[in-house]
């Protein structure tokens, strides 16, 4: 995991993702602490969106999503939203990634309104309107 989180970091997607295939038949066992159970998958998202396979990315966020009672309130849960929106904007899926968008929009409406990654993502959501 973080050998493929460094890459993703250096701009490598490609050698990010070689990273991740050696765990992926245990990414989403048990481990005992639940905030890095989906975190791989998550990264593995990152990783193809970084590799421009919004297909793959689309994939892999929408194994985090439906498993919502497994992440409940970590971080990852709502991220997965806007990681499956920026997903469905590459592949051209435009009515799906507005509600992906939407969707992240909703988990952070309280969000401090400052925060990097929610002005990112009302940025891009502005853009596929």
């Amino acid at each position: 995991m973080i050998r493929g989180a460094v890459a993703i970091q250096s701009g490598n997607g490609t050698k990010a993702i070689e990273a991740f295939s050696a765990g992926a038949p245990y990414e989403m066992g048990y481990t005992p602490f639940m905030n890095l159970r989906f975190f791989t998958v998550y990264l593995h998202g990152q990783a193809y969106l970084l590799g421009r396979n919004g297909a793959q990315a689309v994939a892999e966020f929408e194994k985090i999503i439906d498993h919502c009672g497994v992440v409940q309130y970590e971080p990852i849960g709502a991220l997965a939203h806007l990681g499956l929106g920026r997903s469905y904007a590459m592949t051209g899926e435009k009515s799906k990634a507005q509600t992906a968008y939407q969707d992240f929009l909703a988990l952070w409406k309280d969000a401090d309104v400052d925060t990097p990654i929610l002005k990112q993502a009302k940025s891009e959501y502005a853009k596929l309107r």
